[in-house]
């Protein structure tokens, strides 16, 4: 029996985020350079549509230059072999680059310590693009599936964009034992550990950051211009979206979260990322090492 099952870009169709990437790297252009502001925080969706349309836009022009059709067409090659498992198509990324990994549930310091890897590098953390260096790409969440959109999938192409990215954006990076080091925040490799330790090779490290779960709900609501009022929780930035979305996915009823103590639903949120953290997989690889929230400890580990 002969199955033939096509997949074309219209089921998957490049991301914006490299179509921009690719675009503004071809052309030039300073990238987006905002992933270590950490005084505001804002819901990514106020800006998705915005940078869906100034992909379109470009999109045809990217794909027709050499470098972009390269990279695209490698980020299909990648996403294939995820989807299908062939892991021979990953050993490239897992013989030239050692990715340092920075996990951590949010405000536990990772995008300082990734700046300061970014600097022990010798590369200024102001000309990397966000898409390169923080934890909004690849995205992974709890599973989710809806109309035109399954993250399971989504995941595997985002991954195998970054790593396309990530060819062209090191393409010229110096060796450090024989590897081109790659600082990553990865916030979200808790939620699949086995699938980036899959995904980034066996020489990928991994640091924990740690904070106290009170600091860390302190500085959440005050990125979120403080704490409501009435000490219920609300949702005003990406952090309290992933803490609403968490908590519905380990089972506390969606119609109540906005009536609940504030501190509540973070502290079960932090709990409940934990959790992950330790048994989705990031576990198998023994190359990690955690760190305390500070300046001074990140300072000495970078």
């Amino acid at each position: 029996m002969g199955v033939e099952i096509k997949l074309t870009d219209k089921e998957f169709p490049v991301s914006p985020v490299l179509i921009d990437f690719l675009h503004r790297h071809i052309e030039g252009k300073p990238h987006e350079v905002t992933w270590h502001d950490q005084l505001s925080e804002e819901l990514v969706p106020a800006l998705s549509e915005e940078r869906q349309k100034a992909a379109v836009a470009v999109a045809e022009q990217v794909v027709q230059h050499p470098l972009g059709q390269k990279a695209v067409y490698r980020a299909y090659e990648v996403f294939t072999a995820l989807l299908t498992g062939l892991p021979e198509k990953l050993r490239f990324f897992h013989e030239r680059y050692r990715f340092v990994c920075i996990v951590g549930c949010p405000r536990h310091g990772g995008s300082y310590l990734t700046k300061q890897l970014f600097l022990a590098l010798g590369i200024n953390p102001d000309e990397v693009p966000n898409a390169i260096a923080h934890d909004g790409f690849p995205d992974a969440a709890p599973f989710e599936f809806k109309e035109g959109y399954n993250s399971l999938t989504t995941m595997m192409q985002n991954m195998a964009e970054y790593l396309a990215m990530v060819e062209v954006f090191y393409a010229n990076s110096r060796l450090h034992d024989n590897f081109v080091v790659v600082p990553k925040k990865a916030t979200k490799a808790a939620y699949h550990g086995a699938f980036f330790n899959t995904a980034l090779g066996p020489n990928a490290e991994y640091v924990i950051t740690l904070r106290h779960p009170l600091a860390a709900c302190i500085s959440t609501y005050e990125k979120s211009t403080g704490l409501p009022e009435d000490g219920k929780f609300k949702v005003r930035g990406n952090i309290e979206e992933w803490a609403r979305r968490d908590i519905v996915f380990t089972g506390a009823d969606p119609r109540k979260v906005l009536e609940d103590d504030y501190f509540d639903v973070y502290l079960r949120y932090w709990e409940q990322y934990h959790y992950n953290l330790a048994l989705t997989g990031l576990g198998a690889n023994r190359n990690w090492t955690a760190v305390g929230y500070g300046r001074e400890p990140m300072m000495q580990l970078a």
